[in-house]
């Protein structure tokens, strides 16, 4: 079975990815959480997440004798047993993949500017040039993907790995009230309204943060 290494449900988006995309595809793992020892240094949480990940970070999921870090290169892994994992339609697949991308290394005045955390947030009072670009270009995205391909998802009617990239975004505007359009309005609420997002943003309210 796989095992898949995360930190706290609360904070760590990039853990949420593959975990969320092996819920909805429906398949068995094993979940390890490993919290942070310290919100925002590294020091101690390397070390301690260097047990089970070779770059100190999460998530990492174990599948046999393999090892796969980073949360594009698990999807990715995912996506070979289970197809599932990206569209089917060439172009759904290719826009996909392109969106996946774009969000894994991108959109850093969203990240600093409203960090992920499941629980509600200070709204944002003043949208900065930055953030206000992060956000024209994520409902460019978004709509794209739904007009193109009839949603209800990001690339289609089913939730693939393009959705499973940005459900942390959908919590970020929701959490610090962010203006977006009203059919990725519809989006967010979708996402965060299935079983399994409910049942991790429960268990991320039930945790306790490290302390800074």
């Amino acid at each position: 079975m796989l095992t898949l290494y995360i930190a706290n449900k609360n904070l760590s988006s990039w853990s949420l990815r593959p975990w969320i995309l092996l819920k909805m595809l429906g398949t068995p793992f094993h979940e390890v959480v490993e919290t942070f020892t310290t919100y925002g240094k590294s020091g101690n949480s390397y070390e301690k997440f260097k047990k089970f990940s070779p770059t100190g970070l999460v998530p990492c999921l174990q599948d046999g004798e393999l090892l796969v870090w980073d949360s594009l290169a698990i999807c990715e892994h995912i996506a070979e047993a289970y197809p599932a994992a990206w569209p089917q339609n060439k172009s759904a697949r290719v826009w996909a993949r392109s969106a996946t991308a774009e969000m894994h290394p991108g959109f850093h005045a969203l990240r600093s500017q409203c960090p992920m955390n499941c629980r509600p947030q200070t709204p944002i009072q003043h949208i900065d040039e930055a953030l206000a670009k992060d956000l024209a270009r994520i409902v460019e995205l978004w709509e794209s993907g739904l007009q193109s391909f009839s949603g209800p998802f990001l690339a289609g009617r089913r939730f693939t790995t393009v959705d499973a990239f940005f459900v942390p975004v959908a919590l970020r505007v929701r959490n610090y009230k962010l203006p977006v359009s009203d059919l990725c309005q519809a989006w967010i609420d979708q996402v965060l309204a299935l079983p399994a997002m409910q049942k991790w943003m429960e268990a991320a309210l039930r945790e306790v943060d490290p302390q800074a």
